[in-house]
């Protein structure tokens, strides 16, 4: 049976930067975590992830650390945390760090150590390789901020290896002092009283050895068959539980990307001691023509439902387990991408909540998902602060696309839409700061956490609901999955069952009105309408499913 509390609860992702500003530089800082805790306790979550908050020079917005035993200035103090972890441990709210030992900062001091020679002891702590017989890149692996994932040290003659962005040169796992030094500083945080960790894309750690080039026939033969889910990554987290995660009783999610069913039940099956969960992004590609992140595309339903299912049904049957999410500081906003933000949004927020909390796996819930926050809307290039954005246009243009398609792409996929500011009142910038806002939506919103907070039907308290709900029925974490209709383009149905009784979840992914019938087996059954976007109080066996309208149904 699962019945780890991280398998009943939720988590709330923080993304600090963009959270609540107490000081008026116009960035989020701790302070501003600490005053809304009363928040995010009514609201009901277990678990705060927080995005990196280390010192760093924000070339990726904290992922690119620096020191990872300091806070950054622009956040606050180690004392700010120190109390914020008071604080959220006396409300019964437990503090998650985002953790990233994929890569450093390139300032960070073991990088500026090995920029000074090959006999440097901390040399070893990156990956370095010597020019390809024309003196170009050892390989042709792309980085994912575009162009080649390496860059040459002109000092010494040799490139370092970074998959993401240039200033973050990827860590050698294959130092076995490297590898004492994060688990060693990860101990440290252990010992400071934090609840778990999110380790970023933290399947990228373990390399071919041989460093092959790929074909690049395809967006997906970029180099990443020799690094995600690579020879020694379950060695790695197995060490690092053993070392950390354990010793301390922390909660772990991993971040997997382009991974597989197979590989993520290795990482979460309990017996393996690896991870808790893992997240993995298959269904934040369905509108990926031909696998381009940066081509404009609608999702089809029927593709949404077959990796959900997919996920469902093999990390059940391995003993995996899910991270369940819709958005996060990485994506747009699941709204208009998945739904209707316009005419149908409050029905449509609701939809995406109830579909998503029917399913097995541990909620997350991103920062202004729970009063329908939508994407940014930007209309220039001059308006996004992101790099991955920035380099993304820059290419678009010089592969031929215009200007004003390529803004278009960016409107649709930019992680930008997912941090712009939280959305507290109506006052100037809705309240996030006294000063201007590091990045501001161009239109003002009347979707506010004081509106949502004031309407007793509201998505906060469809949310708050829904939370409770897995709390107190053990179907929620231990139901089999059945997805009811895989070939409806328009609705989303599935079952839960476990013991005695049932759970069935439908929405109407459409503007249109839809038959749906309650199916045969559980049409005898005692029913109660556990969840309903547009208040239904009673139900027949068949029903005419209002646009984007959701149901959650307990039967026994």
């Amino acid at each position: 049976m699962n019945n780890e509390w991280w398998q009943k609860g939720t988590v709330y992702q923080i993304y600090p930067r963009s959270f609540y500003d107490t000081n008026g530089d116009g960035i989020g800082d701790i302070r501003g975590i600490i005053e809304k805790l009363d928040y995010l306790a009514k609201l009901g979550v277990d678990l705060l992830w927080l995005t990196p908050m280390y010192v760093s020079p924000q070339r990726d917005n904290g992922y690119d650390i620096a020191d990872y035993f300091d806070i950054d200035p622009q956040y606050g103090t180690m004392a700010d945390f120190d109390e914020l972890l008071e604080k959220a441990h006396q409300r019964g709210l437990k503090i998650m760090m985002d953790m990233v030992v994929n890569h450093t900062s390139y300032q960070h001091h073991w990088f500026q150590e090995a920029l000074k020679g090959k006999d440097n002891p901390y040399r070893d702590y990156y990956i370095w390789k010597d020019p390809a017989a024309d003196g170009g890149p050892p390989n042709n692996w792309l980085s994912k901020f575009s162009g080649s994932a390496w860059e040459l040290d002109e000092a010494s003659g040799q490139y370092y290896l970074h998959l993401y962005e240039v200033g973050m040169p990827d860590l050698n796992w294959e130092n076995p002092k490297l590898q004492e030094e994060i688990y060693n500083m990860m101990a440290w945080w252990g010992e400071k009283g934090i609840d778990g960790f999110r380790l970023d894309v933290i399947n990228n750690i373990s390399k071919n050895p041989d460093f092959p080039n790929d074909s690049l026939a395809t967006a997906q033969d970029d180099g990443r068959k020799f690094y995600v889910d690579g020879p020694h990554v379950h060695e790695y987290l197995r060490q690092m539980n053993r070392h950390v995660f354990d010793k301390y009783g922390l909660v772990t999610v991993g971040e997997m990307s382009s991974t597989t069913p197979e590989q993520c039940i290795k990482y979460t099956n309990p017996a393996r001691e690896e991870l808790s969960m893992a997240f993995n992004f298959h269904h934040m590609k369905v509108d990926y023509p031909g696998g381009k992140k940066w081509a404009s595309a609608k999702f089809q339903l029927t593709d949404l439902k077959r990796i959900m299912t997919e996920w469902q049904l093999k990390m059940a049957a391995g003993g995996g387990w899910n991270a369940l999410f819709w958005t996060n500081h990485d994506q747009p906003r699941a709204l208009a991408r998945f739904a209707n933000d316009t005419v149908y949004r409050e029905q449509s927020a609701k939809l995406l909540a109830i579909i998503l909390f029917g399913l097995q796996g541990t909620t997350f819930i991103y920062q202004g998902e729970e009063i329908a926050m939508t994407d940014a809307n930007f209309t220039d290039i001059s308006q996004y602060d992101d790099a991955e954005s920035r380099n993304a246009y820059a290419h678009l243009l010089a592969d031929g696309v215009t200007a004003a398609d390529a803004l278009q792409i960016l409107r649709e996929k930019s992680r930008e839409n997912a941090r712009i500011p939280m959305q507290w009142d109506d006052t100037p910038h809705h309240g996030f700061t006294s000063g201007e806002p590091w990045l501001a939506p161009i239109h003002e919103d009347s979707w506010t956490v004081d509106k949502a907070l004031a309407n007793p039907d509201s998505i906060f308290y469809t949310y708050q609901h829904l939370i409770a709900l897995r709390r107190e029925h053990a179907i929620f974490a231990n139901g089999d999955f059945r997805l009811l209709d895989a070939e409806s383009e328009v609705i989303y149905d599935y079952a839960r069952e476990w013991q005695n009784e049932a759970l069935v979840v439908v929405g109407n992914f459409s503007e249109k009105e839809m038959t749906w019938h309650v199916p045969e087996q559980y049409q005898n059954k005692d029913c109660a309408i556990l969840a309903s976007n547009y208040g239904r109080e009673t139900l027949e066996n068949q029903v005419t499913l209002q646009p984007y309208e959701a149901l959650m149904l307990h039967l026994k």
